[in-house]
């Protein structure tokens, strides 16, 4: 080969290098695990919800037996206290007084009996949520390491690019505009490769094999003229 397509494989070759870096970035091994915590996450919060939802509904009732049960003790003592203070003698008001004390104490022990229900139905969606909020802490955790992992990962990806591409930019200065013009089209529609060797009977982008004529003939061109791959279109060096 001759300049410029010792550097125009030079540049290929630091493009070929970028674009695995970005793919190695893309597939890291700690980022792929990262999206599956996230995933197991999701999921989690997903079937949960529905006994989060219960529970808070559940939690919302309790509060109102609660005040129902706090007023009915509290109707219920002020007649006793009144009772027991003598200031009512008429014997059908205190005989009316006594049936409002039967009755609010067989209320509050009705609230009281479902206030309980309630709690027996909370029981096992609180142990569901408690093992979920486990679950999830211990995923988070998981999580956080990964993401260590993997901007550690990033960064040292970031490194490597910055160098190659600095190296490559200064590459592609020295290539004749027309060659870099087509090169960079080529490249942008064939997967990352514009320019391959021919090695053999082969062309090095597509792997595929050329007539002998036409190898022939490329092999007998002048060291500083390129062909053309006639299987892919790419710039074919030799």
């Amino acid at each position: 080969m001759a300049e410029p397509f010792d550097t125009l494989m030079a540049v290929q070759e630091h493009d070929t290098a970028i674009d695995q870096l970005r793919r190695r970035r893309e597939t890291l091994e700690a980022r792929q695990a990262l999206e599956a915590v996230h995933a197991r996450r999701s999921a989690l919060a997903t079937e949960v919800a529905g006994a989060r939802v219960e529970v808070e509904a559940l939690a919302a009732r309790q509060g109102e037996l609660d005040a129902q049960i706090a007023a009915a003790a509290a109707r219920r003592h002020e007649i006793e206290a009144r009772m027991r203070s003598g200031t009512v003698t008429d014997a059908r008001d205190l005989q009316a007084m006594d049936g409002e004390v039967h009755n609010l104490a067989e209320r509050q022990s009705r609230l009281e009996e479902e206030e309980l229900e309630l709690l027996e139905a909370q029981e096992p969606l609180d142990a569901l949520v408690a093992e979920a909020d486990g679950t999830d802490a211990a995923l988070a955790a998981e999580a956080l390491a990964h993401e260590d992992e993997v901007r550690r990962a990033d960064a040292a990806i970031d490194a490597e690019l910055e160098v190659l591409g600095a190296e490559r930019a200064a590459l592609a200065e020295g290539l004749p505009s027309e060659l870099r013009v087509r090169y960079e089209a080529l490249r942008s529609r064939l997967g990352g490769v514009g320019a391959a060797r021919l090695v053999g009977d082969h062309c090095d982008g597509c792997h595929l094999a050329l007539p002998s004529m036409e190898v022939e003939r490329i092999r007998n061109l002048p060291a500083d003229e390129f062909a053309t791959c006639d299987q892919c279109g790419r710039i074919l060096v030799h």
